[in-house]
């Protein structure tokens, strides 16, 4: 008997805002432009996608061009994205390492 195998899909663990909070977290404190898409577009296709694309006025098929491998969305959409998820951004100081002291 074959064993059949499932790829993982990060959006089927998204049933509460904490999990979505840190991965979104880790995701921006990364720095990394194309990991931050792809989480933003993570977090849409968990909420589905159609209902975030009509709050934020735009296509569903343009929201997934955007949010693609080869997209290159605009700040104004990203705040878009974020209003339309339910979520807000804030800005932080990064915590400053201990000093080592003799």
């Amino acid at each position: 008997m074959a064993l059949k195998l499932k790829k993982w899909d990060v959006t089927e663990h998204m049933d509460n805002e904490e999990f979505i909070s840190e991965y979104l977290k880790a995701a921006f404190e990364s720095g990394n432009i194309p990991e931050i898409t792809r989480a933003l577009a993570d977090v849409a296709r968990a909420r589905n996608m159609t209902d975030i694309a009509a709050k934020m006025g735009i296509s569903r098929q343009g929201l997934y061009k955007t949010l693609s491998e080869n997209g290159n969305p605009e700040f104004s959409t990203i705040q878009k994205l974020i209003a339309a998820l339910g979520l807000q951004m804030s800005i932080i100081t990064p915590a400053k390492p201990m000093s080592k002291r003799a």
